[in-house]
């Protein structure tokens, strides 16, 4: 592929390349996330070290509201690639739109991504300025939050 925003035939392109991707969550990157559904809100912190030309050592652990770990992490390495690709959507099912929306880490301009599912409708706003995983997502009944960036 030329484009690489496009990962492979019959997909739409993703928001950042892998490079892109990198070079805005160099080690030490943090995010807190909150997720609602059914009633029930919970958070976990994402963060990001060891990084190189190919990929780092992605944390996850489950914490509180104020991001202070209740659990033991989960550390896996992932490539830069293999981020991008967790947006690498089906073309046909897809929609891109520009859209500003208010977050808990400010006013933010996105790409708006609604991808048809047979379940339903998922909707991903990934901020311009902050390559990465998406501030806000909604699916299924769940509804997903960046509320902080260190």
């Amino acid at each position: 592929m030329s484009d690489p925003h496009v990962l492979g035939p019959d997909l739409a392109p993703t928001p950042f390349t892998a490079d892109e991707i990198r070079a805005g969550n160099p080690d030490g990157r943090r995010l807190l996330v909150r997720t609602r559904l059914e009633g029930r809100t919970t958070y976990h912190c994402d963060s990001f070290q060891d990084g190189d030309t190919d990929g780092c050592v992605l944390s996850q652990v489950v914490t509180d509201a104020s991001g202070t770990p209740v659990d033991d992490p989960r550390t896996s390495r992932v490539t830069w690639r293999e981020l991008q690709a967790h947006a690498a959507f089906p073309e046909a099912a897809t929609t891109v739109t520009p859209e500003r929306i208010r977050l808990a880490v400010g006013e933010v301009d996105c790409l708006r991504y609604d991808v048809q599912r047979a379940d339903g409708t998922s909707t991903f706003w990934f901020a311009v300025d902050r390559p990465g995983m998406p501030l806000r997502s909604a699916s299924r009944g769940a509804e997903v939050e960046v509320v902080e960036i260190a």
